[in-house]
């Protein structure tokens, strides 16, 4: 196992980077809203962008000095920890002196606690895509300018990643999002890889805002929402104190370009020209066919 060995601290503990392993496999990862014999400190702010992002976090409490942090984004989780003073952080597993791993303990404290929030929500690793701030002012074009917004919402990728792409606000409880994705699916234009249909999930109510969340932070986004699709209540949970800052941050989006309705699709078609769609196509083979797509 590669493992490098970051920091020793006074409290007799050693934090050591782990490549290769997921603490997850150890133990189910259960969440918890903050550590009761802690007051949660200010929230860094990388972890708090990765909450912007879409990522559940909970504070794990303070061992051997460190303020510890947990984040699950896309099935992936990360440990962080805060030394006193707060002025940097470091990621990995704490262990002490004696080669005993702290984190496992905190992430077990967690599981104790009972909160399951996130139990489900480990598994897989997703990358994703930068965003570069300053080039959003270099636009020329106001329809330049709404493509950039969309492809740095938060959004949750069917079909292949070789497909030509359509984004499409979407709402869980949305009959006309449930029929859109079904007829995509059901005509074979998604499993022929015509095209990848990346959802930009939002909420209208408080429920299709929290399924939204667990959407976004799922190891398993794509199975899950056809499981919606198809009736299972299971599929998209309703949990309390999930973090919805990745949804508002896809509606602060929406409400800035005057979106009022789902689903709304953007796409760039084979012109090179940006393509909105109002509403259920009507003609999606018709689509298509701007999109480019190959049959």
């Amino acid at each position: 196992m590669s493992h490098y060995i970051i920091l020793s601290i006074a409290t007799r503990g050693v934090l050591i980077m782990i490549r290769f392993i997921s603490l997850l496999s150890l133990f189910a990862l259960f969440p918890v809203l903050a550590m009761a014999q802690h007051s949660v400190p200010e929230m860094p702010d990388p972890i708090r962008n990765l909450a912007d992002e879409g990522a559940q976090i909970r504070y794990m409490g303070r061992d051997h000095g460190f303020d510890s942090w947990l984040t699950v984004k896309n099935g992936r989780e990360q440990y962080f920890y805060v030394p006193p003073g707060g002025t940097g952080f470091v990621m990995g597993v704490l262990f002490d002196n004696d080669g005993k791993a702290i984190t496992i303990e905190q992430v077990q404290r967690l599981r104790d606690d009972g909160d399951s929030l996130l139990d489900s929500l480990a598994g897989m690793e997703t990358l994703a895509t930068p965003v570069n701030k300053e080039e959003r002012f270099a636009f020329q074009s106001p329809a330049e300018r709404l493509f950039y917004d969309t492809e740095n919402t938060n959004w949750v990728a069917l079909g292949y990643s070789d497909a030509p792409v359509i984004y499409a606000i979407i709402d869980p409880q949305c009959p006309h999002c449930h029929a859109m994705v079904t007829n995509l699916k059901e005509g074979g234009f998604l499993d022929r890889g015509e095209v990848q249909l990346r959802m930009i999930p939002v909420g209208f109510s408080e429920v299709s805002k929290a399924q939204s969340a667990f959407l976004m932070a799922a190891p398993d986004p794509q199975a899950r929402f056809l499981r919606h699709l198809s009736g299972d209540e299971d599929a998209l949970p309703v949990r309390e104190g999930i973090n919805t800052q990745g949804v508002e941050r896809n509606m602060a989006y929406m409400q800035g370009w005057k979106f009022d309705v789902t689903p709304m699709l953007i796409y760039r078609n084979k012109d090179g020209e940006v393509k909105i769609v109002r509403g259920q196509p009507s003609d999606i083979p018709s689509m298509l066919a701007d999109l480019g797509a190959a049959r």
